[in-house]
């Protein structure tokens, strides 16, 4: 590549004074973090989950015991565990229990159906399956084969609460001839300690599935190297400290959750407080009970914490290192949010494959508002990131600061590529530069701006939806002809699923768009199946076929 106007990295000049370009050199694995505070100090808190608290002492104690179970039913180095759970304690002990036996974690989306999960297991061959109790008849039962499946409750790790969760009303404990109880394993083997089989910092940590728009959902291989990396930065750019307290707000299979929650929580010794599911009332309480400091959350949590009265009569004053990720921020937004709240929203903007932020907004900073598309920057590329922007019709040919194109990343937070998927590595990762797939700019100064998306991913309140995965199921009905899904703007979520189809003729008097959204609502994730559907004569296709997304996209945005 020749030499660009990036090599000098313009954004070094616009970090403020105590925001070093240099992190340490040396990588560790996250179990490593972790052990490092349960062995000096084991009484330190943990996890918060609603009322009850756990130090990590006891979160590895309970991580030991699980380790022996599974390492009884032989999962060992580099085998992979899936885990099909809430932000619950078991999320996190069950991780931990898999290092602790050099496993990869396969995280998996809880409100998956059987049909997306069995994807997901084949692609990655899980050995073992823990799942919530709710979710084993009817996602798991039918998939999981011979395989070994662990079933857990909410419930288990909940204890005394003067404040019960509204989402686990109505929750009852279960059990199951053909399941392991978490809870009973956990108890059986007590304080015994498995045969250590310690992971290297260069072992694959996660398979955490980010769907593209050209195939199913890839596993994407990241490394306990890449997440103490980024780990490093988020320590410094949100200069974080023994003192911080985390809310555990984005899900623990996204990676988010992963590396800015539960991570970044090890790597500091600081508790998290895990939210089972986002309510505002309850995450208004759990900020000013246990003096939270920051997080990582979509902008959709931000207005919801806003819109709700309880904010005037709790006291979040310590939370004062909000970042939103996940989906473009207008600025008008974050005005909003601390007119109302009196605090700022800093921005930062990451992917699976940079192994959570690639720019990010410092501490304190006022990132700059593009005055050719209005965008809020997302911040400044992250140190010891290599960024250009590239021509998206010509990828060797780099474009000046200023000026629109894909942005491409190099560095130490890459993941390795795409697990048992080489072609689709090489497609994204060639030369050690990932190419994003996201239309941004970069300015003299450095500042970064999303300005659209090369790929059609929906980004649905910071969840990801492929079009082709709700086409494909739109297809199924019978009526269908042709189906087009985009994503329109939708004030609360970003964006939402909007779907164009055309009809067969002798289904026309009976198909009608709520018929097609229950039909998609019966057979997808929530948040993936379309809140609208148009039903058109004819969908719009280029001369050789195609289907126009763009002119539907700009038709249908209402």
């Amino acid at each position: 590549m020749m030499k660009t106007a990036y090599d000098a990295k313009p954004w070094l000049k616009s970090y403020p004074a105590w925001f070093s370009p240099d992190l340490p050199q040396k990588r560790e694995s996250v179990l490593d973090k972790f052990k490092r505070i349960s062995g000096s100090e084991p009484d330190a808190p943990c996890i918060h989950y609603f009322d009850t608290s756990f130090s990590y002492g006891k979160i590895e104690q309970m991580a030991c015991a699980l380790a022996v179970k599974l390492a009884e039913t032989g999962l060992g180095k580099q085998d992979r565990l899936m885990l099909v759970l809430q932000n619950i304690p078991q999320a996190v002990i069950a991780t931990l229990a898999a290092w602790m036996r050099g496993a990869i974690v396969v995280p998996v989306n809880p409100m998956y159906t059987a049909r997306e999960i069995d994807h997901l297991l084949a692609d990655s061959d899980a050995r073992i399956i823990i799942c919530e109790e709710g979710l084993f008849e009817k996602a798991i039962k039918p998939i999981s084969g011979n395989l070994p499946v662990i079933t857990t409750s909410a419930l288990d790790f909940l204890g005394e609460t003067e404040n019960p969760p509204k989402q686990l009303e109505g929750l009852q404990k279960q059990q199951f001839e053909e399941t392991y109880d978490f809870l009973a394993l956990v108890q059986e083997a007590g304080d015994r300690t498995p045969e250590d089989i310690p992971p290297a910092a260069g072992d694959l940590a996660y398979l955490v599935y980010t769907s593209g728009t050209t195939g199913p959902p890839k596993g994407a291989m990241v490394s306990h190297a890449n997440i103490d990396y980024t780990c490093c930065v988020y320590e410094s750019a949100c200069r974080l400290n023994r003192s911080d307290a985390v809310l555990g707000a984005a899900p623990l299979f996204h990676i988010t959750g992963i590396v800015a929650h539960e991570a970044v929580a090890f790597h500091l010794g600081i508790p998290v407080a895990l939210h089972n599911r986002f309510d505002p009332a309850d995450v208004l309480r759990l900020i000013e009970k246990y003096r939270i400091t920051f997080t990582v959350a979509p902008i959709t949590a931000y207005i919801a914490l806003q819109d709700h009265p309880d904010h005037k009569n709790r006291d979040v004053s310590n939370f004062q290192k909000a970042y939103s990720g996940g989906a473009p921020v207008a600025p008008g937004t974050v005005k909003k949010f601390q007119e109302t709240m009196g605090l700022k929203i800093y921005n930062v903007y990451g992917l699976t494959e940079s192994t959570s932020p690639a720019t990010i907004t410092p501490l304190g900073e006022e990132g700059p508002v593009d005055e050719e598309s209005g965008a809020l920057s997302v911040g400044l590329v992250i140190p010891g990131l290599e960024a250009w922007i590239a021509d998206v019709n010509d990828p060797e040919k780099i474009l000046p600061p200023g000026q629109q194109g894909e942005l491409v990343l190099r560095g130490p937070s890459i993941v390795q590529g795409y697990w048992q998927k080489p072609e689709e590595t090489a497609k994204a990762i060639r030369d050690g530069k990932f190419y994003t797939g996201d239309v941004a700019k970069i300015d003299k100064q450095g500042w970064c701006y999303i300005v659209d998306r090369k790929k059609d991913l929906i980004n649905v309140s910071g969840y990801k939806v492929w079009p082709r995965d709700v086409e494909d199921v739109l297809y199924q009905h019978p009526g269908v002809k042709e189906a087009a899904v985009v994503g329109i703007p939708d004030q609360y979520r970003g964006e939402t699923v909007k779907a164009f189809v055309s009809i067969n003729e002798e289904y026309a008097a009976q198909v009608t768009p709520e018929a097609l959204i229950q039909f998609c609502k019966e057979r997808m994730a929530a948040y993936k199946y379309p809140r609208k559907i148009e039903i058109m004569d004819r969908l719009p296709k280029t001369p050789t076929g195609k289907i126009l997304r763009r002119e539907l996209r700009t038709d249908g945005s209402g």
